[in-house]
């Protein structure tokens, strides 16, 4: 692709399209877009357009979004995956992006910072050590259009700062950054604060000066996130000072906005500045000592002088979380352990800061799910309310006594006005709930709620006298923020009350689901978490199944808009349904067409990702319920499934293929080999576009794809033969194997072959199989593949014989397999994890020691002890947890069921077979098997248990006493 005016005009055009509403027209261009963006010079294209100032504006931000979104996509280059952008194309991608993105109006200026970020993430420092340089210099030109270009691209590179794990990378890569970019920063810093007095008459000039220094706030915060940088620690005489005075000089040009909702400049700094000095209060205590008090007074007066507006909400939460950070040092204890001061805390900034505001109302009745995501979830959006429960809580630990009796005294006048009132003054009331959990609460976990909690509050009690009260009202939309407050106590503490309270609430929270909005939600989420924590067992649950199940249906609606579908309600109907088991199975027949009408809504939406699981994992476990009660049900299911699943598949919805793959497998599992007929067809059909390649390039389809093929392979035998896919199954497994990441799915998918088809239908191939392991031995041995290794060559052994093993691979090359033994047999066994792979590796090894000619009288009798040792050691030791060297060229997270966008199904889980189902005991299998090479060839053992050293020699000896065999 030239870059050419045609180009430009066809790009422009087919981006137009993109905007367009109708799909039709829409997607098409969309598909036009992904098709040629693999092209040497699209990404060049792009940043032309958006360059042009000719161009319509709202092209050019599509244009940039574009940009963003293809750079996001393909910059990073995935381990064994192929790179999508030209080498030169990457080149002036770097070489244009930063001046480009400070000469361009500030939409397009976001975009291009963002993508600044993720190409820094890739390659910064060592593939663009000039970035920082370039960067800098831009400080000089006194343009604030172009510094703040600078700063927010600053901001985009280091904020990962705040959350990345500390590594040696890491460290070196601040250190590059500080080395070049602390000094600037803190120039500019000044610089800027100094044009805030010379221009102190305009406020126009006022609102992008300030504007830099919430963003130097911002790259200050980032750069300090880590570690103390010795440059800053160096000028904190500079930082401290001005950082105080900017958190208490006011500008009433900037401070006269109308806008309740939105913040100005000066909250957004002051916002930022109490998060840097929270931040170091937090973790530089001793160097921060001395700004502490004159931080703590300002911070206290921005509190007391800012209102219940929302736009001061970010700024109030940061300022509570600053003093509760400061409360927790005991470098600090003096400025809070006066009583006055604490009631005064908690009169004048806890108190208000908890009370329910009209925002919260209005959140409460017209976005529930926003409410509910804030107040339990702990969302990202800070919350007035969280900050200062965190506050009361860092208190109550500290000075429990005096915040008890005073922050006690608070909460029964709230209490006894709202009793007083008839129910009028229920906001004291849904205040005095806070602080009580806030004061109560002394650790938590997000599984089981609050796990300990103050010994001064009874908790019990509490929910005797104020919070059954309010769920024992038969109204359940009556109060219902109170109602909330109520089942929110119930399952924070779900852990600490009674069982005997709880069971008698169950029925009150059931009735709460047929409530409204939040209420509903409350009441399907403490369901969930009494039953999933156990406190309620199956059989209290039975009798109110019937209306628990019903009152959850209603709840779900039969709404066509994804957008409305509640996750929690969703979560509830799973964790009932996986309690309830058989018993709930004469509640399926009318809730299955329904959940089935759902997954047929979101296909065409996939919007709620975690909505989307639960309806699939309740689907798995129904179908799975179903088909055991009753074999004949399965067609039932795929008839109603198969055309949805067909949707997925033809519709290219990625989110939903994953899902789709392990539901099929489900399925014809279930259907199993002896129920052949059925939607044989619509099976069949299946396996050949299952091994196209396209396919197995989403990271997200890799393990549920192999899962269904090895499905198709234990349940259709003969259909993956008449195919003759056989063949492209083993190109998967060389695509699997030669995979760092994705290595272990190959071990699974050629061992279910093997196992399934034998060494009959596999023969031709299994050559070519041992060949592709040994080159990918060679040239990437990392811990997880050489596991992965010993265990598969275990199962073959074990299945076909130790012999035609050892021959097998000395066919690739004479002696491999001695090599292999001396070089990663014997040192790597006791790596082996995983309890089939391990009885697999030490069924082999037995099959080696015992049952190998090569072994006994041939060319690898002298690595006899070698492998006895090894077997002896897997047995008694621990798994050998270090690493091999070749393993820092990767990070992949090895436990089961978890991938990039790859989220498993609980209910649709593989029951993996035991190949070796037959051995129970691998201790007893080589006793065994010792006594029949003694018996077969006396003499041959003695000379070499002999030679075992001492720890070895004795534990054998203990297997042998143990099943009481003696050899000769």
């Amino acid at each position: 692709m030239e870059v050419t005016d045609e180009n430009l005009a066809t790009l422009a055009n087919y981006l137009q399209q993109t905007l367009n509403p109708d799909p039709n027209i829409r997607r098409p261009a969309e598909k036009f877009l992904e098709g040629v963006e693999v092209n040497r010079n699209y990404a060049i294209l792009l940043l032309h357009l958006i360059d042009k100032d000719s161009a319509d504006m709202t092209i050019r931000i599509a244009a940039a979004i574009t940009f963003k979104n293809y750079i996001k996509r393909n910059w990073p280059v995935e381990e064994d995956g192929q790179d999508r952008i030209h080498e030169a194309d990457r080149a002036t991608i770097k070489t244009l992006i930063v001046s480009l993105m400070l000469k361009s109006p500030e939409a397009i200026q976001r975009q291009f910072s963002d993508a600044v970020s993720i190409i820094g993430k890739s390659d910064f420092p060592e593939k663009w050590p000039g970035l920082i340089t370039e960067m800098v210099e831009k400080f000089g030109t006194g343009d604030f259009h172009v510094i703040n270009g600078v700063l927010r691209t600053a901001h985009s590179l280091f904020k990962r700062y705040r959350y990345e794990f500390k590594s040696q990378k890491l460290w070196e890569e601040i250190k590059h950054v500080l080395e070049n970019f602390a000094k600037p920063l803190t120039d500019l810093f000044v610089a800027t604060i100094d044009l805030t007095t010379k221009h102190a008459d305009n406020p126009q000039a006022l609102k992008i000066i300030y504007s830099s220094l919430v963003l130097i706030c911002k790259v200050f915060y980032s750069l300090n996130y880590q570690d103390l940088p010795e440059f800053f620690e160096d000028n904190m005489p500079i930082w401290m000072p001005n950082l105080l005075n900017l958190l208490q000089i006011k500008v009433p040009c900037l401070e006269t906005s109308d806008d309740e909702d939105k913040p100005g400049v000066m909250e957004q700094l002051r916002t930022e500045v109490c998060e840097c000095a929270a931040l170091y209060a937090l973790k530089y205590e001793e160097e921060f000592g001395p700004y502490a008090p004159g931080f703590v007074t300002a911070v206290w007066n921005v509190l007391l002088s800012t209102g219940p507006q929302t736009k001061y909400d970010a700024l109030v939460s940061n300022a509570l979380t600053f003093l509760a950070k400061v409360a927790e040092k005991n470098a600090y204890k003096s400025l809070f352990e006066d009583p006055a001061t604490l009631s005064s805390i908690c009169e004048k900034v806890v108190i208000p800061n908890m009370e329910f505001r009209e925002s919260d109302m209005e959140l409460f009745e017209d976005n529930p799910e926003e409410y509910v995501r804030r107040d339990i979830e702990g969302s990202d959006v800070d919350t007035r309310r969280r900050a200062a429960c965190d506050l009361v809580r860092t208190l109550a630990v500290h000075y429990e006594q005096k915040i008890m009796s005073i922050f006690g005294q608070y909460v029964e006048v709230m209490l006894k006005k709202y009793e007083e009132s008839g129910n009028t003054a229920w906001r004291g009331k849904d205040t005095a709930l806070f602080l009580v959990t806030s004061l109560a609460s002394r650790g938590s976990t997000q599984a089981a709620g609050v796990t300990r909690a103050s010994p001064l509050v009874d908790l019990a009690q509490f929910a005797q006298t104020h919070v059954i009260p309010e769920l024992s009202k038969a109204n359940v939309n009556e109060m219902p923020v109170l109602k909330a407050d109520a089942l929110k106590y119930i399952m924070t503490f779900r852990t600490l009350l009674p069982n005997e309270l709880l069971i008698t609430t169950f029925p009150m929270l059931v009735q709460h689901v047929n409530g409204r909005g939040v209420v509903c939600t409350y009441g399907a989420c403490a369901v969930e978490k009494l039953i999933l924590g156990g406190m309620v067992p199956r059989q209290v649950i039975e009798p109110h199944a019937p209306a628990l199940l019903s009152a959850l249906f209603t709840a779900l609606g039969n709404t066509t808009d994804p957008t409305e579908h509640n996750e929690y309600v969703m979560k509830a109907i799973l964790r009932t349904l996986s309690c309830l088991r058989e018993s709930a199975l004469s509640y399926l027949g009318e809730a299955l067409p329904k959940l089935a009408s759902l997954l047929a809504v979101v296909t065409k939406n996939p919007c709620k990702p975690h909505f989307n699981h639960y309806l699939f994992e309740t689907l798995s476990l129904s179908i799975s319920l179903v088909v055991k009660s009753n074999p004949r049900a399965i067609t039932a299911f795929e008839d109603a499934l198969f055309p949805i699943f067909q949707e997925v598949l033809q519709n290219d919805v990625q989110e939903f293929m994953p899902y789709v793959f392990q539901m099929l497998s489900l399925l014809l599992e279930l259907r199993g080999p002896e129920q052949a007929g059925g939607d044989g067809e619509a099976y069949a059909a299946l396996l050949p576009c299952l091994v196209a390649p396209p396919l197995w390039e989403r990271a997200a389809n890799i393990r549920p794809l192999v899962r269904l093929l090895c499905a198709f392979i234990a349940t259709r035998e003969e259909l993956v033969r008449s195919s003759g896919k056989l063949t492209a199954m083993l190109g998967v497994f060389q695509k699997l194997i030669a995979s760092k990441t994705n290595d272990h799915e190959g071990f699974y998918l050629v061992q279910s072959m093997l196992y399934k088809f034998g060494t009959t239908d596999m023969q031709p191939y299994t050559k070519q199989v041992m060949t592709l392991l040994f080159q990918r031995l060679s040239s990437s041995k990392t811990t997880k593949y050489v596991r992965g290794l010993i265990a598969f060559l275990g199962f073959y052994a074990a299945c076909f014989g130790a012999d035609p093993l050892v021959d097998l691979i000395d066919s690739i090359q004479p002696g491999l397999f001695k090599m292999y033994v001396q070089r990663v047999l014997i040192p790597d066994l006791q790596k082996v994890s995983g309890s089939l792979e391990r009885k697999a590796a030490a069924v082999g090894c037995v099959k080696l020691l015992c049952s190998c000619a090569h072994f006994r009288e041939g060319s690898l009798g002298d690595q006899w002890v070698g492998v006895c040792q090894a077997l002896i050691s897997l047995f008694e030791l621990p798994v050998d947890e270090s690493s091999l060297p070749d393993d820092h060229f990767i990070e992949v997270d090895d436990t089961p069921g978890y991938q990039a966008q790859y989220a498993q199904l609980a209910c649709a889980k593989s029951q993996h077979a035991d190949p070796l189902a037959g051995i129970d005991d691998p201790k007893k299998h080589l006793v065994e098997s010792l006594l029949a090479v003694s018996q077969a060839h006396p003499g041959f053992l003695p000379p070499r248990v002999a030679a075992l050293d001492q720890p070895h020699k004795q534990a054998l000896q203990m297997y042998l006493a143990a099943f009481n065999v003696q050899i000769c």
